[in-house]
């Protein structure tokens, strides 16, 4: 019985079309990151199941694909909690290790075992894939690449100003215009939640506001209500929330609106102090708005969080986002390590970059010059010469059988081979080769040392 060669539901293979429009782009990213001095790093593809619970909330918990345990350790599984309906117990007890959720939780892992060897503030970039066990649908997969830069070991908020700096270079650089980069901040959050009677549901607050696009401010409103918000409280945070205009005035009426609240006043005074230095830069490609809906779900972010929205034009969720955690380092016993980080959906950019035409047309790598096949003399003038063009930088390939011409000419056509060369008896009689331009049909005999100027094109 033959197998279904489909792949897996939220992966793809990647045709080298489109890798090669992949790697143009991280190239592009990669060389972004390296001119704000941030430096390479790679973790591991799977973690310790306990290294990444509960560093995502419940929610996100749930989307970590798990890797079941083999041998003698899978005969160790708790059946009793699985009777009991405990799942999550259950899944501890067959499962140790789990695919990457994120490049987030690894760095701060690989920061608190590597503490001694490395220099504070450590500014790394990292372009990996992970994986999620999310539902696919367009612009969101099950395995997808995610592109970071992360500054760790300092609170300054100059930092924050250097990652919003770093989403104007990049999109700048592959032509993308019209971004949007929300900002808001968990102190803030705090500081609504505090004015309400739910002053220990922070958490059931961001979990049910991350969810607005998606289910619309009814469906948060009943979230908030089955976790025991009450429709007054509500009414508050939507006074404050809708809240629009320029950051200043913005971030006058929260000042007053959040007048009682130490920690929503810090957040207020670090929004101010952001904002007063973004005003130092000419952004190209980047418009900044407060947007107090704004709540990543995560639940590791302690301060200035962001998210970036692609042009209007493109149907698209978010393509990037990040934000400030103070404390992610202390689970694996290291405490005191601020942190901050902005990520790239490397797919999500892909997706509005070639849906909007923007990667160069001459992004293709392509064969230029095809050898013929046309016997053993033939093929040994056509693999020196084809050497020397290689170390030029002049794409080559021989063909591999000695079969009809016509059929290796097809072959030209099919893969849009420019040119072609061909080494018959008359040619090498004459210490000439036959050049064929595929694209006109003109051939003219030439000698071999002059077949790299009469290729340019």
């Amino acid at each position: 019985m033959s197998i279904n060669p489909n792949t897996p539901k939220g992966t793809r293979d990647y045709s080298s079309e489109v890798l090669l429009k992949r790697n143009y782009l991280k190239k592009i990213l990669q060389k972004a990151f390296e001119s704000f001095a941030f430096e390479p790093l790679e973790t591991t593809s799977f973690e310790k199941l306990s290294t990444l619970t509960g560093k995502y909330g419940d929610e996100g918990d749930r989307l970590i694909f798990k890797i079941l345990n083999s041998g003698e350790k899978l005969k160790k599984a708790d059946l009793n909690s699985f009777k009991e309906n405990d799942l999550k117990k259950f899944s501890f007890s067959i499962s140790e290790k789990a695919l990457r959720y994120d490049l987030t939780v690894p760095l701060a892992r690989y920061v608190a075992g590597n503490q001694n060897d490395l220099i504070f503030p450590f500014r790394r970039y990292q372009m990996q894939n992970v994986w999620r066990a999310d539902r696919p649908q367009h612009g969101r997969f099950q395995e997808f690449c995610q592109c970071d830069a992360d500054i760790v070991g300092v609170k300054s908020l100059l930092q924050e100003i250097e990652m919003i700096s770093l989403f104007d270079h990049i999109f700048n650089d592959v032509n993308l215009k019209g971004v949007t980069v929300k900002i808001n901040h968990r102190k803030i959050i705090e500081g609504i939640v505090n004015l309400t009677e739910n002053k220990n549901k922070l958490v059931d607050y961001t979990v049910a506001i991350d969810k607005l696009e998606k289910v619309g401010i009814e469906g948060v409103e009943k979230e908030l209500i089955s976790k025991g918000f009450r429709e007054s409280d509500i009414d508050k945070i939507k006074n404050i929330i809708k809240l629009e205009g320029s950051p200043e005035i913005i971030l006058d009426e929260l000042e007053d609106a959040l007048k009682d609240s130490n920690k929503g006043l810090e957040g207020i005074n670090e929004l101010r102090y952001i904002f007063s230095k973004l005003n130092c830069f000419e952004f190209k490609s980047i418009n900044i708005k407060i947007d107090l809906t704004l709540a990543r779900g995560l639940n590791y972010y302690t301060g200035t969080i962001v998210e970036v929205m692609g042009p209007e034009n493109v149907k698209m969720g978010s393509i990037g986002g990040g934000g400030r955690y103070d404390d992610l380092t202390n689970s694996f016993g290291l405490k005191n390590m601020s942190g901050i980080g902005v990520s790239f959906g490397f797919d999500r950019l892909y997706l509005v970059l070639d849906e909007l035409d923007l990667f160069p047309i001459n992004i293709n790598l392509n064969t230029e010059v095809l050898f013929v096949n046309l016997g053993n003399e033939s093929v040994e003038i056509a693999l020196n010469k084809i050497n020397k063009l290689r170390l030029k930088g002049v794409i080559s390939e021989i063909y591999p059988s000695n079969i009809k011409l016509s059929k290796q000419l097809n072959y030209a056509n099919k893969k849009k081979i420019p040119f072609v060369v061909i080494i018959g008896d008359e040619e090498i009689k004459n210490k000439k080769i036959t050049l064929k331009n595929m694209s006109t049909g003109e051939q003219a005999q030439i000698l071999l040392s002059q077949l790299e100027k009469s290729i340019i094109y």
